[in-house]
């Protein structure tokens, strides 16, 4: 469990798209610096297209990949990981500006983005093309492949470096994850039950989750700066202005869903504070620990009690999760979000069953919600998100569920989950493809 944790849970700037490609530049770029390519080819599954066209770039009031790819060429370090630019400066957002515009004609183009013909949902190849002053020339390929910080391929010179891709090439293969959690002494196939993540988050030693409080600092921060500055759509701003106090109240709705949503405008608005992700995704970890923590203000809760709530929010994402793969059609939010319910319930004194009520409530009230691509308008969904799992939370800790005749809500919890996953994963496949069509053709 702690292990999961650990793997799933981790700091990350800006959206993880668009910043999966700077890593893989970074790492492209760094065997040769302060050699600079003269071209850059990226290619990207069409789900890393469809989250990275539209969403704000760190410190560059820019978006897309093509600033993310300039910008790590400049100064990304892959050392740290999904943090990939967290050392950039003005200088470096100026001269990544100025290496694509010499690259505005096509003859010329320094940035290359593509569609990659792969069946992984997650994959990013990064050919690098340096040319040294005597004219000597050097390669590197980079490829990400299932987990956005996974780097499976590294090759410098026709050499391969690093090779984690394994024989099998199936759809979220989980190769490199396998291999990441192996290092760990982890199975990377582990995907406890709801039952054993509230058991766990019921007795694991305080000393052993301790790190969860990382994510309230961390993800409180980015709530902080969405309400007081004008990111994005301004979703949080609006929630919590008093100008709309008849309408929203100041209840515990209010405040998680103000909380959560200024988060998200700052982060999608490109925002230069980290997120604390769950899944790879900051949008999924902002919404899977604001809620929870914006309740435990309201109940005035102990750091004790916020940490096993956060442990079982975080545990429930992620057991969801499992089932959909890093990127699917089906939004994010609606698994983050079920997540927050269950940690709501736990903070208010519910116990397993109304956990499970929560579960059913959310899975049977807002499935199907699409995901068109990372944007500031993500702060919306996220809202919509936080809205129902506090109503879903407050329906199970009164035990009302809905009912296992009720669409795809069956009696077991487990069945349920399973239900979610096979929409989002299989079941809105077109969906996907019809989106990215739409997107692209703008």
């Amino acid at each position: 469990m702690l292990s999961l944790l650990h793997r799933e849970v981790k700091p990350a700037l800006g959206c993880t798209e668009p910043i999966a490609v700077s890593l893989a530049v970074a790492r492209g770029c760094s065997d040769l610096r302060p050699l600079k390519p003269y071209r850059i080819n990226v290619a990207v599954s069409a789900n890393i297209l469809k989250n990275a066209m539209g969403v704000g770039v760190p410190g560059t009031g820019m978006v897309g990949l093509p600033i993310a790819t300039a910008l790590a060429m400049e100064c990304g370090r892959h050392e740290y990981g999904m943090e990939v630019l967290k050392d950039l400066t003005p200088a470096d957002v100026t001269a990544a500006k100025a290496y694509l515009a010499a690259g505005a004609a096509p003859s010329q183009e320094t940035v290359h983005i593509s569609l990659a013909k792969t069946e992984h949902k997650l994959y990013i190849e990064v050919e690098c093309l340096f040319r040294e002053s005597d004219g000597v020339g050097h390669r590197t390929l980079t490829v990400i492949q299932d987990a956005h910080d996974a780097i499976v391929y590294y090759e410098k010179d026709g050499t391969a470096e690093i090779d984690l891709r394994g024989a099998s090439s199936g759809e979220d293969s989980g190769n490199s994850v396998a291999a990441k959690a192996e290092a760990d002494g982890a199975d990377a196939s582990f995907n406890p039950s709801i039952q054993e993540i509230y058991d766990f988050a019921l007795h694991v030693e305080m000393e052993d989750i301790q790190f969860i409080l990382d994510a309230v600092d961390m993800n409180k921060a980015l709530a902080k700066e969405g309400l007081l500055h004008r990111y994005g759509l301004q979703v949080g701003r609006t929630i919590q202005s008093g100008e709309h106090r008849n309408v929203f109240g100041h209840g515990l709705l209010t405040h998680c869903m103000a909380m959560t949503a200024a988060a998200s405008d700052a982060r999608m608005a490109g925002c230069t504070l980290p997120a604390m992700s769950n899944s790879g995704s900051g949008n999924q970890g902002i919404t899977v620990t604001m809620p929870v923590v914006a309740a435990a203000e309201q109940l005035m809760s102990s750091f004790e009690e916020l940490a096993r709530a956060l442990v079982l929010s975080h545990l429930v994402a992620i057991h969801i999760k499992g089932y959909l793969g890093k990127l699917s059609a089906l939004c994010g939010c609606v698994i983050a979000s079920t997540g927050s319910a269950c940690g709501i319930v736990m903070l208010s004194g519910g116990g397993y069953d109304q956990i499970c009520y929560a579960v059913k409530n959310m899975i049977g009230n807002i499935t199907g919600m699409v995901c068109d691509g990372a944007k500031v308008g993500c702060a919306m969904k996220v809202a919509s998100g936080v809205s129902s799992a506090v109503q879903s939370a407050m329906l199970a800790l009164d035990d009302i569920c809905i009912s296992g005749l009720d669409g795809i809500i069956e009696e077991d919890v487990e069945k349920t989950i399973r239900n979610l996953g096979n929409i989002g994963s299989k079941g809105m496949q077109l969906t996907d493809e019809m989106i990215l069509n739409i997107m692209v053709c703008k």
